[in-house]
């Protein structure tokens, strides 16, 4: 699949698979000077891109697990989602989770995207839904013996 993007800034990097099985495709940090996120804070970093995601599919933000296990980076939505109508720069509201203050420099990667297909469906009220073995049991409970 060929997905159309627009460099919004000159020093936008376009985003890159770490390895060929890769599924979320690297974003870059586009920034003109480091930015320091202290303990408990979050910043809005641009990558310099927009993108044209084609309908029916969804880009998909996450977090890089080096970044957010090792330097306690990940964004602050936890997941975002950007939508096929979405035509702005792709920003990633990035929150440090760590007890020390964590900068980010231009050209760092600050989060991965991963396109996907999603199923769009009518929401139907209804007075009972159909039974299952394990009905409404949550949180955990399919782990209980």
């Amino acid at each position: 699949m060929q997905l159309n993007i627009k460099k919004l800034n000159e020093k936008a990097i376009v985003p890159t698979y770490g390895s060929d099985y890769a599924a979320g495709a690297d974003l870059y940090a586009c920034l003109d000077e480091p930015i320091t996120i202290n303990p408990g804070e979050t910043s809005f970093i641009g990558t310099g891109l927009a993108m044209e995601i084609p309908e029916g599919y969804a880009g998909l933000v996450y977090a890089r697990s080096g970044l957010s296990c090792k330097m306690g980076l990940a964004p602050a939505n936890k997941v975002g989602v950007v939508d096929a109508d979405y035509r702005g720069e792709i920003t990633v509201a990035l929150y440090n989770h760590s007890q020390e203050s964590r900068t980010v420099e231009p050209g760092d990667r600050i989060a991965q995207i991963v396109v996907t297909p999603f199923l769009k469906v009518n929401f139907n009220e209804v007075n009972e839904l159909s039974d299952t073995v394990r009905g409404a049991d949550g949180f955990g409970s399919t782990g209980r013996k």
